[in-house]
């Protein structure tokens, strides 16, 4: 696949993004039982990146694509490279320390905070669709979280520590968004993936002797798992923005809690409180709300231009 723009092709695009929100979501759950078996964040994240590396450079030269992987945007590629690192971290840190369910529903705040960034990063001005969103998203964070009603890990309730890195990873995945953005503009989808791996899987093998360990050949099949995981939710990922719109196959995500609760309960038989089930709706309406304003204003946009548009003799 190169930075051509493909064919629409809306219903193939939708499935592509269901399979990504399952792998996602078995990725996490494979990243959890790993830490439940005593292996070290720092070696996860080098395994998923490392074999990701592999995977996608060995694909590449298959398609001989290696080619599109060439870029004069270095500097941009090492900038998202140490964001998106600290953000992976984070994430993991998040799945590790929260069950799955609730960890998952806080990762959907990252939409609020994309509106934050852009009235911080780019001044732009958020009117009162985009503001209530907001509102209501994090309304629904609190009521999932229920901080100040008993102690932390209690029955129902979600440890403090562990939510504030879930939302810190949010807000990263958030930021990451807006350089990607910046970079599609002149890069091919498969070279900022390609760099982000590249850069980072050199990076992180520097914490190997530190937290490298001997382990049991299943929680070997575990890891491998889980990064093969990972390099493919890259590739269908990759492949469901060349098809469809990402306004609307970005809904599908929202599909990842169901796998990350039915996961919750029949690998580490646990049951979602019932705050979740309060909390999360109200986050994912404030997430439709948002992709829901945006693309009303990305239409206005486009009329506008075309109005503007000088008609052709």
């Amino acid at each position: 696949m190169d930075g051509s723009i493909a064919r629409p092709r809306p219903m193939l695009a939708l499935g592509l993004r269901l399979a990504t929100a399952a792998t996602l979501a078995t990725m996490a759950m494979l990243v959890k039982l790993a830490g439940t078996r005593g292996v070290h964040l720092a070696e996860l994240v080098f395994w998923r990146q490392a074999i990701t590396l592999v995977t996608i450079t060995a694909l590449l030269a298959m398609l001989g694509k290696l080619a599109t992987v060439r870029t004069n945007r270095i500097g941009a590629h090492g900038r998202r490279a140490a964001y998106g690192l600290t953000g992976m971290f984070f994430v993991y840190g998040a799945v590790i320390l929260l069950p799955l369910a609730e960890a998952t529903a806080i990762s959907f705040t990252a939409p609020f905070f994309a509106v934050l960034l852009s009235v911080v990063l780019f001044k732009e001005r958020v009117g009162r669709y985009r503001w209530g969103a907001v509102v209501l998203g994090f309304a629904g964070v609190l009521v999932l979280t229920q901080p100040g009603f008993g102690l932390a890990g209690g029955e129902g309730l979600v440890d403090p520590f562990g939510a504030g890195v879930a939302l810190i990873a949010a807000f990263l995945v958030a930021l990451i968004s807006f350089q990607i953005q910046d970079l599609n503009t002149t890069e091919a989808p498969w070279s900022i993936v390609f760099w982000f791996v590249a850069l980072t899987t050199p990076v992180t093998a520097l914490a190997l002797p530190f937290v490298l360990q001997p382990h049991p050949a299943e929680t070997w099949a575990i890891i491998v798992a889980m990064a093969f995981c990972g390099a493919l939710a890259q590739i269908l990922l990759t492949a469901s923005l060349r098809f469809g719109s990402a306004g609307v196959i970005l809904l599908m995500d929202y599909t990842s809690l169901l796998w990350a609760t039915w996961y919750g309960a029949s690998v580490f038989d646990r049951t979602p409180p019932a705050s979740l089930w309060l909390g999360a709706p109200l986050i994912i309406a404030a997430g439709l709300l948002i992709a829901w304003r945006e693309r009303q204003l990305a239409r206005t946009k486009a009329r506008a231009a075309a109005i503007r548009e000088p008609h052709a003799p």
